[in-house]
């Protein structure tokens, strides 16, 4: 199985500027998991169960938790039996279709 997750998650009581918190989960995403892609709008992170997915959120909070009282998320997820790299095999298959690369 293959679950998709894309997530994003920042305090809201910290200022205008979040990079400090959100570097923090990124750096704990890195340490732990191989299949991912930050993009400027959230986290996508591939991994085998929707149990290691909810985890990574769980623990993205984790990382927050301490010094933040406020955090706000966003998630998404796409859960396929029977299928796995699918963070990059959706990427080339619309850049095969449109004869370009986009990544």
């Amino acid at each position: 199985m293959s679950v998709l997750i894309e997530f994003a998650m920042f305090p809201t009581d910290k200022g205008g500027s979040v990079s400090t918190y959100v570097s923090r989960i990124i750096k704990m995403i890195d340490a732990g998991y191989t299949s991912y892609k930050l993009t400027p709008m959230g986290t996508i992170v591939e991994v085998e169960t929707l149990s290691e997915a909810l985890n990574i959120v769980n623990m993205a909070y984790g990382e927050l938790e301490p010094d933040c009282s406020r955090v706000y998320s966003t998630i998404k997820l796409d859960i396929r039996k029977g299928s796995s790299g699918r963070i990059t095999q959706k990427i080339e298959s619309v850049e095969k279709k449109i004869g370009k690369k986009l990544s």
